[in-house]
């Protein structure tokens, strides 16, 4: 059975940082692209950052680039989501996916808020 469980994620003042994991299990971690997404309240779901599955190129939505950093630990199955410079903007629930051909996994997602 697929999990992915994304922890890390809270209440933070804007200008701060978050890191958000994602760890993977049921899966052959190293085959699968792996990605974060976000939901806000009232608006769709969007990208946030993707990683090959070897852990190279990863690309970013241009509202993040420079403030987030995707990583992948292939030995600890885990995805990683470091955000700092956090905006209010930034706030929403962020998901783990996890793609390979036409497998496709979520996790449960982890809120982020960010506030004063």
């Amino acid at each position: 059975q697929v999990q992915l469980v994304e922890s890390g994620g809270g209440l933070v003042q804007p200008g701060g940082s978050l890191r958000l994991s994602c760890a993977a299990s049921g899966l052959t971690f190293s085959n699968y692209v792996m990605s974060w997404y976000r939901q806000a309240p009232g608006k769709e779901r969007e990208l946030v950052a993707v990683i090959s599955s070897a852990g190279g190129r990863p690309n970013y939505a241009d509202s993040v680039k420079g403030r987030f950093t995707i990583s992948r630990d292939t030995a600890k199955t885990t995805m990683f989501l470091q955000m700092n410079s956090l905006k209010p903007a930034d706030t929403a629930v962020y998901y783990c996916n996890a793609v390979k051909g036409l497998l496709d996994y979520w996790g449960q997602g982890t809120q982020v808020t960010v506030s004063s």
